[in-house]
């Protein structure tokens, strides 16, 4: 049996009088990756900060390889590896130069950095363009140092919150099957997409999440199953069963 690596118990945040998190909880198993969907504004955002130690909850609590975010926020930090949505790179230097930079704010000395660095270039396919001004790539190219960034330090646990927005199709399925490398690793994962096809291939289990608390969570077989035959059935359709169809602008 995998043992529990993340275990969020009934989370409140909440901003002025909106509840942007209203009561969320759920389990991560050691080597799962773990969906979280939700159309813009149910609270996915505001969930993710606050087991990276962003923002610190109202009420609730998230244990982290045994660590409280509120109590030890320190040491979750040197558990996890976050891949955000923005990109967060320095785009005058080199993509290696950029992975060593944050090798060294993770704690790593410069010989350990720029292994790692190079080890993950080439887990994105980007070896060859390590001396490349990170300016000069492409976005698909941007997206993949992203990830590579967020592997610096060798976390435990990664966020990737929509890693594959705005990119090509060549670069998206190169980062799939990265993660499904990582995946099979035993890396454990929490990952964000709007691309329903996207939780299907890689997650072990989703939870939708809708006005700040989670509506379903099950394997995406189990979801697509809860409204009809899951060969006929696709994870965008028990999500809209789920959320509705009315724009979230």
């Amino acid at each position: 049996m995998s043992e529990t690596f993340v275990a969020a118990e009934n989370l409140h945040k909440a901003f002025n009088d909106h509840k942007a998190v209203n009561g969320v909880s759920f389990t991560i198993e050691q080597g799962e990756v773990f969906g979280l969907l939700g159309p813009n504004g149910a609270g996915k955002t505001t969930t993710i900060r606050m087991l990276s130690t962003i923002l610190e909850p109202d009420r609730g609590d998230v244990t982290i390889g045994g660590h409280s975010v509120r109590k030890a926020p320190d040491e979750v930090r040197q558990l996890i590896g976050v891949c955000p949505q923005e990109l967060a790179l320095y785009p005058d230097l080199s993509a290696l130069d950029n992975l060593v930079f944050f090798g060294r704010m993770s704690g790593l000395n410069g010989r350990e950095a720029k292994v790692q660095a190079m080890a993950n270039l080439e887990k994105m396919g980007l070896e060859d363009r390590a001396r490349g001004r990170v300016d000069k790539f492409s976005g698909g190219m941007k997206r993949r140092i992203n990830l590579g960034i967020a592997l610096m330090g060798s976390p435990q646990l990664l966020f990737l919150d929509e890693p594959t927005v705005g990119i090509d199709p060549q670069s998206r399925n190169m980062i799939y099957e990265t993660i499904e490398g990582l995946r099979d690793s035993g890396m454990t994962v929490l990952y964000t997409t709007h691309y329903m096809e996207e939780a299907d291939r890689l997650c072990h289990r989703v939870a939708i999440m809708d006005g700040g608390k989670i509506v379903a969570l099950d394997t995406p077989y189990g979801l697509k199953k809860m409204i009809g035959s899951p060969e006929q059935v696709t994870l965008e359709d028990v999500f809209l069963k789920l959320t509705g169809r009315g724009l979230r602008d």
